[in-house]
């Protein structure tokens, strides 16, 4: 009998020559004088000559070839391959800027093309892919990015002065710094109070069927209205407490500001929440929780000591869902008057600047993707202390 023949990792290969494709085609940055005059694109085989755009070719046709035949090696070395690649962009970008923008150009700004930020997403999406093949840990997975963060940094400190977003956010760091607190606050306390509500509606949606279907019911109702909708409900009701009731206005409750987005995000948190805890409570095994009373535990001492911690895990996950959710729901409210960092978000949108855009967008992008990371890991920690 001969070996069996490996077959290829479709969507490896796929994604691999999808990048290969952004790279050697799309434009990779722009260069213009100023923040008004429109730049020049420049693909990344015109810029010196392009073999740098050539060297970094080589790995990508490298990881095609792994991908055609992946074995648990070849893998391994795609996953370090691509690790390289996102290492090695910022530096390509510094060097690109460094060649593209003369000394008698001050004030010209490097804005990153559509290659750059394609590339960028399928390589992300390349190890997304790998790590699922490998079976690395969610964990791990994130420590892969640790050498493009750094590259990253680097080069923003010394090299990339000249990048349109990094000049968007000197220009504007005390009120980027103002506008990001205010979106974790508004984050923070959001969540917060969702996990307490929620908490207590699930502990009595247990309790009575009736609480149950009603609660249910409303909450799938508040989710299914549009952000912008209710924030504009809130609008009158609010402004009529702050005028009638001292005590609100004195903390600054108004139709405008952080209290309707609060509130805004307060009821959308609470479905996700109150499911995840009802669903992690209930599914509980019932042999478990009748091994725990004929140990002779209290109600009491059940709970506390069985059903919680074995529902845990899905609470976090509950969590998870909901803070990612108010991470991007908050960038509406700065619509009307919340703050945070839709701000940046939409002034850009204003102005048709699409760098401040991405000072709002990008932050926002990533503290998703840190909450998801932080509280995915712990579900997974919890799943396995609880399975070992």
């Amino acid at each position: 009998m001969g070996e069996g023949r490996v077959s290829p990792n479709w969507v490896l290969l796929s994604l691999m020559l999808a990048c290969l494709a952004a790279w050697l085609i799309l434009d990779a940055v722009s260069v213009a004088p100023n923040r008004i005059v429109p730049g020049s694109a420049y693909a990344a085989l015109e810029i010196m000559s392009g073999w740098p755009a050539l060297l970094l070719t080589a790995p990508m046709l490298a990881v095609v070839v792994l991908a055609w035949r992946p074995d648990q090696q070849r893998l391994n070395l795609a996953l370090a391959t691509t690790v390289l690649l996102l290492a090695l962009l910022p530096l390509w970008l510094s060097a690109a800027t460094a060649v593209l923008v003369e000394p008698s150009m001050p004030q010209a700004r490097v804005g990153i093309g559509p290659s750059l930020w394609l590339l960028l997403f399928l390589l992300l999406l390349v190890l997304i892919e790998l790590r699922t093949r490998l079976a690395l840990s969610r964990s791990l997975g994130w420590c892969l990015l640790l050498p493009m963060i750094a590259s990253w940094w680097l080069s923003l400190a010394l090299w990339l002065e000249p990048l349109a977003l990094q000049r968007e956010y000197q220009a504007r760091s005390a009120q980027f710094t103002s506008a990001l607190t205010m979106h974790l606050l508004l984050v923070g306390a959001a969540v917060a109070a969702s996990l307490v509500l929620a908490a207590l509606l699930a502990l009595a949606m247990r309790r009575h069927a009736g609480i149950r279907r009603v609660g249910f019911g409303v909450l799938n109702f508040l989710q299914t209205i549009p952000s912008l909708a209710l924030f504009g409900l809130l609008l009158a009701p609010l402004a009529w407490l702050s005028t009638h009731v001292d005590s609100l206005a004195a903390i600054g409750v108004s139709g405008i500001g952080w209290a309707p987005a609060f509130l805004a995000l307060l009821g959308y948190s609470l479905l996700p929440m109150v499911r995840n805890i009802h669903v992690a409570l209930e599914e509980v095994d019932p042999a478990v929780i009748e091994s725990a009373r004929g140990m002779g535990m209290s109600r009491r001492q059940v709970f506390l000591q069985v059903r919680l911690p074995l529902a845990l895990p899905i609470v976090i996950e509950g969590i998870r869902i909901t803070t990612v959710q108010a991470t991007g729901l908050t960038a509406v409210a700065a619509l009307i008057g919340a703050g945070g960092l839709g701000t940046f978000i939409f002034q850009g949108l204003g102005q048709a600047a699409m760098d401040m855009v991405l000072l709002g967008a990008l932050p926002i992008i990533v503290m998703a993707l840190f909450a998801d990371a932080l509280f995915g890991s712990l579900s997974e920690r919890l799943r396995q202390g609880g399975t070992a």
